[in-house]
C-alpha cells in the first residue's frame, strides 16, 4: 500500500510541476482516501469531482438556496395584531 502512495505523490508531484492541477487534485484526493483507509480499487473508483447534481425543482429562481421544507407537523406562528403591536404598558398608569 505505501508504494501505491508513493507513486501517487510522485504522480502527483509531476502533474503539479506541468501546471496540471486538476489531475494533481485528483492524485491527491486519491492519497487522502488511501491513509484513510480506502483500498486502493476503491480509492480509484470514488468519484473524487464533489460536484453533485441539483435536484429540479429544489431551488428557487435567481437564488441559490435550497428550498426549506417545514418539520411534519409544524404550523406557522400567529400573526400579531396591528391594533395593539409596538404599544407596551410596561410603566403606564392603567386608566
Amino acid at each position: 500500500m505505501s508504494d501505491t502512495i508513493e507513486t501517487l505523490q510522485r504522480k502527483m508531484d509531476a502533474a503539479a510541476r506541468a501546471l496540471d492541477f486538476e489531475e494533481a487534485k485528483r492524485y491527491r484526493d486519491r492519497i487522502s482516501l488511501m491513509r484513510g483507509g480506502a483500498s486502493a480499487q476503491d480509492a480509484a473508483k470514488a468519484d473524487l469531482d464533489g460536484l453533485h447534481r441539483q435536484q429540479p425543482g429544489a431551488m428557487g429562481l435567481g437564488t441559490s438556496r435550497q428550498c426549506v421544507a417545514p418539520p411534519p407537523g409544524w404550523t406557522p406562528p400567529a400573526k400579531p395584531d396591528p391594533m395593539t403591536s409596538g404599544r407596551s404598558m410596561r410603566g403606564k398608569p392603567r386608566k
